[in-house]
This record gives C-alpha cells, sequence and structure tokens, in this order.
C-alpha cells in the first residue's frame, strides 16, 4: 500500500451552511476551503484532524447514493476533560445530551451528544480500564 498522507471523513449534508456554523461553533474547527456545496475543516490545534462537509446533492457523490447521513455516523471526540466539555457543550451551549456523562469500565468516561444530519458526537476522556477489560487491549494501548 502507498503512503497515506491523509484521511478524514466527509458528511453528506442537507445543509452545508448551517452544518459549518454547527462545526466552528461548538468543537472549534477552522474553515481551510469553502464553496457552497462543500466546506473542508481542521482544527488549528491539531491541524491533522480534518472534516468536510459536502451537500448530499452534489455531482461528485455517484448517482444512488446522494443522500444526506441520517443518523448511524459516531465521531468520537478524544479530550483532556470530558467534565469541562460536559458543562460546555450540555450546560452552556444547550447541545442535545443524547447519552449522559459516564464512567465505563472499558477505559472511558464519556458522553454524546447530537449534531447536525443525526452525526453522534461521542466526548471521550480515556481513563484506566477495570481489569476485566484491560486483558482485551492489545500490548501498548491499555488505557490508563
Amino acid at each position: 500500500m502507498t503512503t497515506l498522507g491523509s484521511f478524514y471523513p466527509v458528511i453528506a449534508t442537507r445543509d452545508v451552511a448551517a452544518a459549518r456554523e454547527f462545526w466552528t461553533r461548538h468543537l472549534g474547527f477552522e474553515v481551510t476551503f469553502e464553496a457552497d456545496w462543500y466546506v473542508s475543516l481542521h482544527r488549528p490545534d491539531a491541524p491533522q484532524y480534518e472534516l468536510a462537509l459536502l451537500d448530499h446533492t452534489h455531482p461528485t457523490i455517484p448517482e444512488g447514493h446522494r443522500v444526506p447521513v441520517q443518523g448511524g455516523l459516531l465521531l468520537n471526540f478524544e479530550v483532556d476533560d470530558v467534565d469541562a466539555e460536559h458543562r460546555r457543550l450540555v450546560g452552556e451551549a444547550g447541545l442535545p445530551e443524547l447519552l449522559g456523562l459516564r464512567t465505563e469500565a472499558f477505559g472511558q468516561r464519556h458522553f454524546i451528544v447530537g449534531g447536525p444530519d443525526g452525526v453522534l458526537i461521542d466526548v471521550i476522556t480515556v481513563v484506566p480500564a477495570d481489569a476485566e477489560y484491560a486483558g482485551q487491549y492489545a500490548e501498548g494501548h491499555v488505557p490508563g
């Protein structure tokens, strides 16, 4: 396989402008390219993390596949302080909380909010995994 230069999700959306507003306002992305049918975003603190938004009717999508995302997509955002992000996104910004803040035995403290087009946003801080789960991780990848 040739060297991978980049990898990022492209969300087929009903409303590119509204999706752009959401991702820049709430999750810290900045625009790197913008047209009325496509927006490319990155995080300035971690420019290798990109996300793109594409009008679901655009002809660059093959016929028969020109439909907007309607759920079924979960994007994970690992952060240093999930409790602070919960206060900011749910408490202050009022984003719809779909899964309350909780600590999981498999090594995550997290919550899930809803984004545009039914996208689920899972905000996570890695915590130590219980012994039951720690053995299921590959060597060098056990959280905590």
